[in-house]
């Protein structure tokens, strides 16, 4: 009977298969770096900052296998993010925009946006920027988000009438976790029904 963990692991074209399936790690040559970042790329939306911290992680298990200079790797991985970032094959404000969409209709808090996107080495200009182009989205984008959140949670409105009030204060917990004000917590929690928020914040 076959195991999962002996299931070999996808990886960059060119990667040898080391035993029960997992691939040895291979020599960070600038050549391999570049096929390995491309094969990311092509699996994931990715900041510079982020795209970098993959391949020095590739560096690093190149250095401990095979004795490879690590800044040179380093070195490699760098000039590889900028010549991507002037092609255009990264651009931090495409996935910062991206990204701060997906997480809103989601239900992110701008608060939890930001922090996302700071860690994954989004400079501060374009989390900023990212944050405020939600604005084009909804009238009241943290309103919008909350109730995004609420309703994939189950929280006040979208509760059975029955329960709403035993669990209120756990949903505002719940929301004040999720990086909403007070405020905004309120405003979703006091409303009967979804249709009377969509109905008085236009949502």
């Amino acid at each position: 009977m076959s195991n999962d963990k002996d299931k070999a692991v996808p990886g960059p074209p060119g990667a040898p298969a080391g035993r029960r399936g997992r691939r040895a790690p291979r020599r960070a040559t600038p050549e391999y770096l570049e096929r390995a970042a491309l094969f990311y790329l092509e699996r994931y939306a990715s900041s510079s900052e982020n795209l970098r911290r993959v391949l020095r992680r590739k560096v690093e298990r190149s250095v401990r296998a095979h004795g490879t200079d690590r800044e040179a790797g380093f070195a490699a991985v760098d000039a590889l993010v900028a010549r991507f970032a002037r092609s255009g094959l990264v651009d931090d404000r495409r996935f910062a925009e991206g990204k701060a969409a997906s997480l809103h209709r989601r239900g992110g808090s701008a608060r939890a946006i930001r922090a996302t996107l700071a860690a994954k080495g989004v400079p501060a200009q374009e989390i900023d920027a990212a944050v405020t182009g939600l604005e084009d989205l909804s009238a009241d984008p943290e309103l919008a988000a909350a109730c995004a959140f609420a309703r994939r949670r189950r929280l006040g409105p979208w509760r059975r009438p029955e329960d709403r009030a035993e669990m209120q204060s756990k949903d505002l917990a719940a929301l004040g976790r999720g990086g909403f004000s007070f405020e905004t917590a309120r405003r979703v929690l006091q409303a009967e029904t979804p249709e009377e928020l969509e109905a008085e914040y236009g949502l």
